[in-house]
């Protein structure tokens, strides 16, 4: 492996020094919010006895990857914009290149087992806590993790072989693997296929299933009642939102042959920031028994202090 460069620049989202000012601020606001929303979801699911219900044993984990998934690329983004230099060392950008896809596929995978999840309660009620018994709703969570583990390490593999010998500015905001091949000495068409394989036919696939799972959870909704119909289409709603927000952007960014194009920034900000800003919004606000659960948790916490 030839590298004779020790750090790239980020060209980021752009030149312009007032579009710079106003992306600081925005993303600035969209991880604050992101890290308080699913601060919030994970204290009150602690706290509260929904813990012990899959979905929002589910959903605490959800809560935890995106933060992770988040803070992997918003806080080097923030300060780029800040400071005004948008250098990564070769280790750090390394680093990146695995986080963005350890955790960006855990997240597919808890996605799924959600998914998962609401099939067996709406599709099988009757055998519901046999099939999603503690056990197996572990055993799920650590397949996904394992999941994510099995997908990153070789697309850091791949990654790591590319000889960097020449140009090292990346248009992007984030390390990632298709801005890398670009400015690769050498010709990198079978690991972007390889990439392509890894990244966009998991998403795809993925996507299929989660779609599939929908329809039939739909169907089975039509011998419902309209209060049973009304709490399901709520519940998975949210969860359509989800995966429709953060699939289709990253479909479109893995899913063809490696090459880069302007829109891919755009595209990225939906699934490593915007979505896991909006899930702790989407998954409180369309479902009434979490509103009651933070409200009543909070609620609680603040009249114990005033009493004290």
């Amino acid at each position: 492996m030839q590298r004779n460069i020790s750090e790239f620049i980020l060209l980021g989202l752009s030149y312009d020094e007032n579009a710079q000012i106003l992306c600081f601020v925005l993303f600035l606001f969209c991880y604050v919010a992101l890290l308080v929303g699913n601060l919030l979801i994970l204290v009150s699911i602690r706290r509260a006895p929904l813990f012990h219900q899959p979905m929002y044993y589910f959903l605490s984990h959800l809560s935890s990857v995106d933060i992770c998934y988040t803070s992997s690329v918003t806080p080097k983004l923030i300060g780029d914009l800040l400071r005004g230099t948008k250098t990564i060392s070769y280790g750090n950008c390394m680093l990146q290149v695995f986080a963005v896809h350890f955790f960006g596929i855990t997240e597919v995978f808890v996605l799924t087992v959600m998914a998962f999840d609401r099939y067996v309660a709406i599709c099988k009620p009757l055998h519901y806590m046999v099939v999603m018994n503690r056990a197996r709703c572990n055993l799920l969570v650590f397949a996904a993790w394992v999941g994510g583990a099995v997908h990153s390490f070789p697309q850091l593999s791949l990654t790591i072989r590319l000889p960097f010998c020449g140009p090292n500015e990346i248009d992007h905001y984030f390390c990632d693997i298709f801005p890398l091949l670009k400015v690769a000495c050498t010709d990198t068409y079978i690991t972007g296929v390889l990439v392509l394989v890894n990244s966009g036919l998991v998403a795809l696939v993925t996507f299929v299933v989660l779609f599939g799972s929908y329809v039939m959870i739909l169907f089975t909704l039509r011998n419902h009642s309209a209060e049973g119909k009304q709490k399901a289409f709520s519940t998975c709603g949210s969860h359509i939102t989800v995966v429709v927000l953060f699939f289709v952007p990253s479909i479109f960014a893995y899913l063809r042959p490696p090459t880069t194009f302007p829109e891919d920034k755009v595209f990225a900000l939906f699934y490593t920031i915007i979505v896991p800003m909006f899930n702790p919004l989407i998954y409180t606000l369309r479902n009434m028994e979490m509103k009651n659960t933070l409200r009543k948790v909070w609620c609680q916490t603040l009249y114990s202090k005033e009493g004290h």
